[in-house]
Parts: structure tokens; C-alpha cells; sequence
């Protein structure tokens, strides 16, 4: 009887297993959360998404919508988030996981670990499995909803990066979510009702939404670590088509005059090579032959790109009140958008698809819609137009929080700012 009854189970797990696979992948958190499936475009978009690098890119720079992560609905989830990984921390936290790449189909004792892990952060469900060692279709899904949910391309694969964040440890993730309730706490009452934006800088992603729903998310490129993205509130008032570029004093004193000295020895012209115009204090522009880049000249003078296809903001600037001179702008180059750390500007945020950003800032201003802004870019035409009326926004700094459907979200400690040291910004 012993022996029918072990096969009996094991057909059963069979069974439930095929009855998965069919279903397909319904969720993206603690197991039997099913409101939001950041999965559904996989199969669409990639016979084996693992393997396959374009997806990843696709994935990084195309995020599903989601949750507004400033909701105030959010407070009470990340509440009981932090409720869940106290119980976590109080039982000892979990294994790290060996230094091994794991993907579908192996089988190593590291495996069991990783599905110990897995099962205590909700992506796996408790219990015992029938080879457990085996990196089966059950575990292959569990990662990928630790990937999505930790700011990673769900490929399924436990490389590096994944391995990093799967290792940062209970205590730093308890407390990333206190931190992440305190700032999340600073916005409740701003964030109930209307139109606002939010970038999210350890994220490196904008949202727009409108009474507590995101209508659109963006993939962004943020400040690096050396120049930081500065968290601010304030309200988006104009925008600026095919605008002027004017340097900034940190790209001019950190980029543009260096890399003017180091061309200069060349025989070269930095000014020339990239289109820029110098201009003295009286406003006049000046010869670029006529500048001297090892004295101290070019500190006093102003620099200008004039609208085209090398200019940096691309074909859009959306324009804020702010102290630290910056803003939200389009790009020539969309490469850095795939990637998974975007952390590489000078302090102000690229906008992956703006486009559709911009048309929705415009929304309710007499002759502009969509294919308005889509023609501003195909034209060139240089034209400054103000909102109908100021759409708040809020460039905030959330690395962990829970929405309303009980997936708890993680990403990096960018900044370093919530006291974990670098484990938690190392992936």
C-alpha cells in the first residue's frame, strides 16, 4: 500500500505540474497573487525568452505597467511586507546561494537552496518536492517572479546579477521596506486623485498616472552614482520641441572642457567634432579656434548645441522648477534603455518612449494629441508650448514596497541610501 500510495502522489504532482504548464504563467509574486501577470507578452514575444538577448533588451526598456508605485493603497501592503520579513529575519533569513549558474533543467544540490529561498519570499510555493535538486519548470517560474518583481529581465536563469539579489539578505530587504514605507508615507495625500509623474530613480522608471492608475511606464536613464538624480517634488509646466542645448555647468566643467584638452593635443576641435557653440559673457559667439582649452578660458564661457539629430535631448525637454537644473528629455541613442542599470547621466532623466509621455502631459490642450508630437519630431521644428495646466511630479527614491495585489517589490540601493551598505546595490 505504501508503494501505490507513493505513486499515486507522484502521478498527482505530475499531473498538478502539466495542469501549470498549461495554465501558464498566471502570477508575478507570492504564490496565489494573481491580479497582475507581468508575463502575459512572453510567449508572445520569444519562442525561448532564455536564451534569447533581444528580449531581455525588449523587457528592460518596455516594462509592464503595473502599480502606481506611490499609491497610498501601497502603505498597508508594504505594511504587511515588512510584517512577513520580520517573521523571515526572526527565523534565521535564508542560505546564500553558491556561486553557480542554475537555469532549466539542472541538477545540483544548489537547487535546494535556492528553492528554500524562494519559498520563503513567496515566488515558490511550501512544500516538498519530488526531486528537489532538479531545477524544474515549478523553480524555472519562481525565478522569473523574483526576476520581475526585483527589477530583472524574467529570463528564468539564475545568472550573476539574479544570484546577487536573491543573496542580499533578509535583514538588508526588512529593512529596505522600512524605508521604503517611511518615503512612500511622505506622498499620501498627494497622490489620491489627478495627474502626476513619477520617477522613480532606483527603479530608473517614469510613471504616468491619473487617479491612482498608471497610464504609462517608461524606462529612464538616471544620474550615476557620481551625479545623482536629486529627489524633489515640483510641477511640469512646458515642453520644449527640438530645444537648445544649453551645457550644463557640471557637463562643462566635468566633460566638455576635459575632453576639449584632450582633443586639443590632438589637432582636433571639441567644439567643432560635436557641433557646439562657445559664447562669451556679452553673449557674443566666439571663433572655437580662438579658444585656448588649457587655460582658464572655457570655465568662463557658455556653450550651446543648436536642435538636430546629435543634440542629446533628442526631440523633446520637458522643463519643471527646480534648484539642481534639471529635467525630463528625449535622446538620439536608446541603447542604454535595454539595459538593466541605467544609471549613466549627468543628473537628469532620459525618457524611453516620450512621445507618448509628452502627448499625455498635452492632453486637453487645444490642437495637440499624439500624432501632433510624433510630427514635431519628424519636422524638427523648434517650439516651446506650455501645459494647459502644471502636472505635478515627483522624482523619488523607493528601492522596496508592496502593491495592493501582495507582490512585494525590490530594487537596488542605487544611492546607497538605506543604510544595508552595498549589498543591496551591487546587482
Amino acid at each position: 500500500m505504501n508503494l501505490i500510495g507513493s505513486l499515486t502522489r507522484r502521478f498527482a504532482q505530475c499531473l498538478a505540474m502539466l495542469a501549470t504548464i498549461a495554465t501558464g504563467m498566471a502570477t508575478a509574486g507570492p504564490a496565489g497573487a494573481q491580479q497582475w501577470n507581468p508575463f502575459a507578452d512572453i510567449s508572445s514575444s520569444t519562442s525561448n525568452p532564455s536564451s534569447d538577448i533581444d528580449f531581455t533588451r525588449r523587457w528592460q526598456a518596455n516594462p509592464p505597467p503595473g502599480y502606481p508605485t506611490l499609491s497610498p493603497a501601497n502603505l498597508a501592503a508594504t505594511k504587511k511586507a515588512i510584517e512577513r520579513y520580520e517573521e523571515i529575519v526572526k527565523s534565521g533569513g535564508w542560505d546564500p546561494i553558491p556561486p553557480i549558474k542554475l537555469a532549466g533543467g539542472y541538477n545540483d544540490p544548489s537547487v535546494q537552496i535556492l528553492r528554500k529561498r524562494l519559498q520563503l519570499s513567496g515566488e515558490l510555493e511550501s512544500g516538498e518536492a519530488w526531486m528537489p535538486q532538479q531545477f524544474d519548470y515549478s523553480v524555472e517560474k519562481a525565478v522569473k517572479r523574483f526576476q520581475a518583481t526585483n527589477g530583472l529581465a524574467p529570463t528564468g536563469i539564475v545568472d550573476k546579477r539574479t544570484r546577487a539579489a536573491l543573496n542580499v539578505s533578509a535583514k538588508s530587504r526588512l529593512q529596505q521596506l522600512k524605508k521604503g514605507h517611511s518615503r512612500i508615507r511622505e506622498y499620501v495625500g498627494k497622490t489620491k486623485k489627478g495627474k502626476y509623474v513619477v520617477v522613480n530613480i532606483p527603479a530608473a522608471q517614469i510613471e504616468a498616472v491619473e487617479d491612482d492608475k498608471v497610464v504609462s511606464r517608461h524606462a529612464g536613464v538616471v544620474g550615476k552614482v557620481s551625479r545623482k538624480s536629486p529627489i524633489l517634488s515640483s510641477s511640469i509646466h512646458e515642453l520644449n520641441f527640438n530645444p537648445v542645448w544649453r551645457l550644463p555647468p557640471t557637463v562643462v566643467s566635468q566633460d566638455l572642457i576635459p575632453k576639449g584638452r584632450q582633443m586639443e593635443k590632438a589637432g582636433k576641435d571639441v567644439l567643432v567634432k560635436y557641433g557646439i557653440d562657445a559664447y562669451d559673457g556679452s553673449g557674443r559667439k566666439l571663433d572655437p579656434e580662438k579658444i585656448n582649452w588649457r587655460s582658464s578660458m572655457p570655465h568662463g564661457l557658455s556653450y550651446r548645441q543648436q536642435p538636430g539629430k546629435e543634440n542629446p535631448l533628442g526631440f523633446v525637454k520637458i522643463n519643471f522648477h527646480n534648484s539642481h537644473s534639471v529635467y525630463l528629455h528625449d535622446t538620439p541613442s536608446d541603447s542604454l534603455f535595454g539595459r538593466n542599470f541605467r544609471a549613466a547621466s549627468s543628473g537628469c532623466v532620459r525618457v524611453h518612449n516620450i512621445e507618448e509621455l509628452a502627448a499625455w502631459l498635452l492632453e486637453g490642450k487645444e490642437g495637440w494629441n499624439k500624432s501632433q508630437v510624433i510630427s514635431m519630431r519628424e519636422t524638427g521644428e523648434s517650439k516651446n508650448v506650455r501645459l494647459k495646466a502644471p502636472v505635478r511630479l515627483y522624482l523619488a527614491y523607493i528601492t522596496a514596497w508592496a502593491t495592493s495585489d501582495g507582490v512585494v517589490q525590490f530594487r537596488r540601493d542605487l544611492y546607497g541610501k538605506d543604510g544595508v551598505g552595498n549589498e543591496a546595490g551591487s546587482y
